[in-house]
């Protein structure tokens, strides 16, 4: 490699390298909150020496950068639709005793033999149905920890269950923000990149609940009594009942039919604000009367509380604190963080394309990928790593994008094998970290430090070795014009 090719690739580094020491900077003073503001600052701190570095040395004029964070923000204008969209049905689903009941009928399952599997199951469909990792990990996850202790699980095997099963579901969910972040970025229909995940995702979760049934019924330990004091209020405050799940059937269907994403959302908050007002009258007319004068009509108050259970952050009170966590909500207002975040995101990951930065880091990675093993090995472990370089799954999903995306392109290969990649990488490797934000949330939430979770977490270290097993056997790895 020449001097002058050197010196290019030093130069693409010092963006980077300024990014990963603010944001290691924001994690330490911030913590999980980081993502509230601070990360979107250092992302755009980092945007703007990308951008002088780029104009003083290389005399790139300032309309390639508008150029190029017009077509980046573009290309994921469908997702923060579909982000408000997911807040929006996040509260009605929850309001509507959906979720709850879901969650009331999942406990009771658990016992102390198929425990860890059970807390799999159920945090993989708590996921699955809210698209959030997080949300499931700090609702139903403190929930199931509390219930694992007492039944004498070690806290780290509990929080590689419960991280796991929320990993999986929130990969597969299309109500998921990395999920429609990952397709999006990409250019793939969202359940088209769903469907491809399946051929790694599902033997990856299959393995790992084999071992945690094989860790369960290896293990003594008496029934917990905390599960039926979660049952109970959830049972208090909700009217539940089974005929609450023709709203996620009705998704189901819709989802099997490839209907678009946003139809699907809509119907399916429509239909569930429908059944707050029929089966939760109670809670929406509590929820509404905190913003309407409780004197005004039946009519207003249940209009006033449908709103604000789709849009606002809404917990019902159960009397029990942790269950009101458990059905706390954020609505469309909870997902601005992570629409900010993206929109910064997508204006460093333009700038530093703009600037010709990006291609000249690739060129230290894509020597590696020139034959099909070796661009989805090296697509998973720049995935993977800039998980810790970054700290940042978002971050991870955007760069990784960026890098691989015209060497899919050049060589023929679906976009849909670069989407699954990401995620195979930078969506599950991302609580492994201890420094990165989810590595942080998760082990404050859990209360365990990450090096104890780390070897548990099954599913999030097998996935990225099945992405790279299926692609050196080629299974369903196809190019273009096959």
């Amino acid at each position: 490699m020449e001097k002058r090719e050197r010196r290019k690739i030093a130069v693409a580094l010092i963006p980077l390298i300024v990014l990963v020491g603010l944001l290691a900077l924001d994690i330490s003073i911030f913590g999980s909150d980081a993502i509230l503001g601070a990360s979107q600052v250092s992302l755009l701190v980092a945007t703007g020496v990308c951008v002088w570095l780029s104009m003083w040395l290389y005399k790139t004029p300032w309309t390639a950068f508008e150029e190029a964070i017009r077509s980046n923000v573009g290309d994921v204008t469908n997702a923060i639709v579909i982000l408000l969209m997911i807040g929006a049905l996040s509260g009605a689903w929850t309001v509507s005793g959906v979720v709850p009941t879901f969650i009331y009928y999942g406990l009771k399952i658990i016992s102390p033999k198929v425990f860890l599997l059970s807390a799999c199951v159920i945090c993989a469909l708590v996921s699955l149905m809210v698209g959030s990792s997080w949300t499931t990990i700090a609702t139903i996850g403190v929930a199931l920890m509390g219930i694992g202790k007492a039944e004498g699980f070690s806290d780290g095997l509990i929080a590689g269950a419960i991280i796991s099963g929320a990993y999986f579901g929130d990969k597969i969910s299309p109500l998921s923000d990395t999920t429609v972040m990952a397709s999006s970025v990409n250019r793939v229909p969202l359940f088209t990149h769903i469907k491809y995940m399946m051929v790694t995702t599902v033997p990856s979760i299959c393995i790992a609940l084999v071992i945690f049934t094989v860790l369960g019924l290896s293990h003594d330990g008496a029934p917990a009594q905390q599960i039926g004091d979660y049952s109970a209020a959830l049972a208090r405050t909700f009217n539940l009942s089974p005929w609450l799940m023709v709203v996620p059937a009705v998704t189901a269907v819709l989802i099997a039919r490839k209907r678009p994403a946003l139809i699907v959302l809509a119907i399916a908050t429509l239909l569930a604000s429908v059944f707050a007002l029929i089966f939760q009258p109670g809670i929406v007319t509590e929820i509404g009367s905190r913003v309407v004068d409780p004197a005004a009509s039946r009519a207003r108050i249940f209009f006033a509380g449908t709103l604000e259970s789709v849009y606002n952050s809404v917990s019902p009170s159960t009397g029990n604190p942790e269950v009101d966590a458990l059905v706390s909500t954020r609505g469309m207002l909870g997902m601005l963080n992570t629409i900010y975040l993206i929109i910064c995101g997508m204006c460093f990951g333009g700038c530093m394309r703009a600037s010709g930065m990006l291609r000249e880091i690739s060129r230290l990675i894509l020597p590696l990928a020139r034959r099909r093993f070796g661009l989805v090995s090296t697509t998973v472990l720049t995935g993977t790593a800039l998980n810790g370089i970054v700290s940042d799954q978002y971050l991870s999903i955007i760069l990784t994008s960026d890098i691989f995306r015209d060497t899919i392109d050049q060589q023929g290969y679906e976009r849909r094998l670069l989407s699954r990649s990401v995620e195979d990488s930078a969506t599950v490797t991302s609580p492994l970290f201890p420094w990165s934000s989810c590595g942080m949330t998760q082990s404050t939430i859990l209360h365990v430090p990450t090096v104890a979770y780390l070897p548990y977490c099954f599913f999030n270290l097998i996935s990225p070795l099945m992405s790279m097993l299926v692609a050196a056997v080629g299974y369903k790895i196809i190019h273009k014009n096959q």
